[in-house]
């Protein structure tokens, strides 16, 4: 493998995450990262021997930090706080956003601001290195003080007590560990407390998540450019001067992208001077859509790269001034808003795009034959496929109604403001796939309606993706079950194929 990546909680990319994440790469703590985490572990002992109250250490937690916890129950505490908040339900995370769950708490933990040992920081490196992914059930948390519940699975599994994934099966943490060497932690005061609070989990679903959202906005201009040429739209709606006008950066890039891919289309030059004036919203406006949301995913970008260097348990540990803060960096907050702000744009992505498969069919707006099909009324052609995008596009409706103007009191009523960042972030999931299909039924029918279009071309580059598309769903000569062409497209899409056409520099 490539070099190892080294953790210290304020340089680590998303670059880095998706390494380790998606391709194994190895991770280690940083020489800054031990002496940071002693320095600021040195400080916890000193204050525990001096009798000082400090939340989570010598109190209990949440509503129960008014209870005091005598030194020698230390231990005690921090093992039953991971017990008692292992509490999550449902299937578990996926091995990637498990991954990302234990990449990311590694590295806040080795900023050294969370008063813990190496050592925790170190077995969360072993574990992502040994491939050992705890069992974490992905409901269970409102993102107040993090992600409580997924995290304190985690946690469960490092004290040997959880059960993890290795080698595709599920197995006892214990058991595996043994297996490989490894020793159950036994953690010391604050220590529990530390690995349990957090924003990792939803933080890593939501990586994950900008990743695939990022291809898909990518695939919207390809799949649109398809579209407005096999509809026979104008490209003068994306003139640059219209686009300097109006300079959102989201904007400007889609316009170009969307003029590339169709130039030197013969069948543009077939239609020009047609007594059309303008192009439905769909077709005219995808440069003000389509980089809307661009510009949307740019922002939740910003709110995750800053999150995945921040210290977001409680209290934070400041040894250079020899104090402990209390405070709520483990809200979800930021984090809600922005899983919120990425579903309600995808949501846009795939409204606009279902707008085209329906142009595309219908044979009032296309000027085509009824369902591109060479035989209306016999055969229905891509009839169900439209009304499938549109089943998508509204079921995206639902899911984008934000999960973070909701809250809902916990703890006691301490805990009475919370973000559900974690419900944000699976609904998200929720509408990149439905997104990913509804772009796949749009490659599907441009290209059917680019194919009745022959002997006529389209642009170099429409063509080269018309290619990519026919090379795992031929044209559709007759009906056919067409639900397998969708799942390859929708899977060519996912694996970002399609946006390889796509200039480096535009």
């Amino acid at each position: 493998m490539p070099t190892t990546i080294l953790l210290d909680g304020l340089r680590l990319t998303r670059r880095d995450f998706y390494a380790v994440v998606l391709e194994g790469r190895q991770v280690a703590l940083a020489r800054r990262a031990h002496l940071a985490m002693r320095r600021s572990r040195a400080l916890v002992e000193k204050l525990i021997a001096e009798k000082q109250v400090v939340y989570g250490v010598t109190t209990g937690v949440g509503s129960l930090s008014t209870e005091h916890i005598p030194p020698d129950h230390a231990r005690a505490l921090q093992l039953n706080v991971v017990r008692s908040h292992a509490c999550g339900v449902g299937e578990p995370l996926s091995v990637a956003e498990t991954r990302g769950l234990l990449l990311l708490r590694a590295n806040t933990l080795a900023r050294g601001l969370s008063g813990v040992r190496p050592v925790i920081a170190e077995i969360l490196c072993e574990f992502l290195n040994s491939r050992i992914h705890p069992v974490v059930p992905r409901r269970g948390s409102v993102g107040a003080s993090g992600d409580l519940a997924p995290l304190a699975h985690v946690a469960l599994a490092l004290v040997g007590e959880g059960d993890v994934f290795h080698r595709g099966r599920r197995r006892p943490a214990a058991t595996v560990m043994k297996s490989l060497g490894l020793k159950p932690v036994v953690l010391e005061a604050k220590e529990g407390l530390s690995l349990v609070n957090g924003t990792q989990a939803m933080l890593s679903i939501g990586l994950l998540a900008l990743r695939d959202a990022e291809i898909l906005a990518d695939t919207a201009d390809i799949s649109g450019a398809l579209s407005l040429d096999a509809l026979r739209g104008s490209t003068r709606a994306f003139d640059v001067r219209l686009h300097e006008a109006r300079p959102h950066p989201g904007q400007m890039l889609s316009a170009c992208r969307l003029a590339r891919m169709i130039r030197g289309s013969a069948i543009n030059k077939s239609h020009q001077g047609c007594a059309r004036v303008q192009d439905a919203y769909s077709l005219r406006c995808m440069p003000q859509v389509h980089g809307a949301v661009r510009d949307a995913l740019g922002y939740v970008r910003q709110v995750f790269e800053t999150e995945m260097n921040s210290a977001t348990d409680n209290p934070l540990v400041f040894a250079a001034e020899r104090e402990v803060i209390s405070g709520g960096n483990f809200h979800g907050q930021p984090l809600a808003l922005a899983l919120d702000l990425a579903a309600i744009a995808l949501t846009e992505l795939g409204g606009i795009a279902e707008r085209r498969v329906d142009r595309l069919v219908n044979p009032l707006t296309s000027e085509l034959p009824a369902f591109l099909t060479r035989s209306p009324g016999l055969e229905s052609g891509l009839m169900l496929a439209q009304v499938t995008a549109a089943a998508l596009a509204s079921e995206n409706k639902v899911l984008a109604h934000p999960a973070s103007v909701d809250s809902i009191p916990t703890s006691g009523n301490k805990e009475d403001f919370v973000s559900m960042g974690m419900a944000a972030a699976l609904k998200l999931q929720s509408v990149v796939a439905n997104v990913r299909t509804i772009l796949a039924i749009e490659l599907l029918a441009a290209c059917q309606a680019l194919d009745l279009l022959a002997p006529l071309k389209s642009g170099r580059l429409a063509e080269r993706a018309r290619s990519v598309v026919r090379r795992i769903s031929p044209a559709v000569v007759s009906d056919r079950p067409l639900y397998r062409d969708i799942a390859r497209i929708s899977e060519l899409v996912r694996q970002g194929e399609l946006t390889r056409i796509l200039p480096p520099l535009l």
